[in-house]
């Protein structure tokens, strides 16, 4: 199952999630960012590749919303409802991400 994380700018929490669930069986996660700047940028291809779609707060799902809804027709996208508060793999981020999304993992 095809994974992606979308925050602001792929700097800390989307690269997290990506670094977490990449090790999960059955799971390819990818991270990226809604900004121009982003470490890796959304892209459609991106879009088209995932399965599910997981963005960090609300104002990352009406940009993806605004900017791909042709693309999102068959998409599951889901808000995480993760605040940009947390460092890189910060242990606090981590438990939070696997505790919001471990029950969209394949045999969890």
């Amino acid at each position: 199952m095809n994974f992606l994380f979308i925050c602001s700018k792929n700097r800390l929490r989307s690269p997290t999630a990506e670094a977490v669930f990449c090790n999960y069986p059955s799971v390819d996660a990818v991270g990226a960012g809604t900004s121009k700047d982003s470490e890796t940028p959304l892209s459609g291809d991106l879009i088209e590749w995932a399965d599910i779609i997981f963005v960090m707060e609300r104002v990352q799902k009406s940009k993806v919303s605004a900017k791909y809804s042709a693309l999102l027709r068959d998409k599951r996208l889901v808000v995480l409802g993760i605040p940009d508060r947390f460092e890189f793999m910060q242990s606090e981020l981590v438990e939070l991400l696997k505790e919001k999304v471990d029950r969209y993992c394949p045999n969890s």
